[in-house]
């Protein structure tokens, strides 16, 4: 099941994403950096299409329950070698 996120920007580079999972509200906070945007060729992309996809990413390898409710870009990237490939991929095709 594709999982539906509620997503609101809360401060620059600050999104808080919202998602239901087995009848619970769970609700991280994504950083996105501006520099680890631009080593990715991405510092032109919309931020909000950028955390929408990477909670889509996150959500294909954990249950979203599992989401900390803090999540930097990087710390994916660190967790999940294609993340990048993968991040740009999304963007190209949505």
């Amino acid at each position: 099941m594709d999982n539906i996120f509620e997503i609101e920007m809360v401060n620059e580079n600050e999104y808080a994403v919202r998602a239901d999972a087995d009848g619970s509200t769970v609700e991280s906070l994504f950083r996105t950096d501006p520099d680890y945007l631009e080593s990715l060729g991405l510092a032109d992309a919309d931020g909000k299409r950028i955390v929408e996809e990477t909670a889509r990413f996150l959500a294909e390898h954990q249950p979203v329950l599992d989401f900390p409710p803090m999540i930097d870009l990087e710390d994916i990237a660190a967790a999940y070698e294609d993340y990048p490939e993968q991040l740009r991929k999304r963007l190209e095709t949505t």
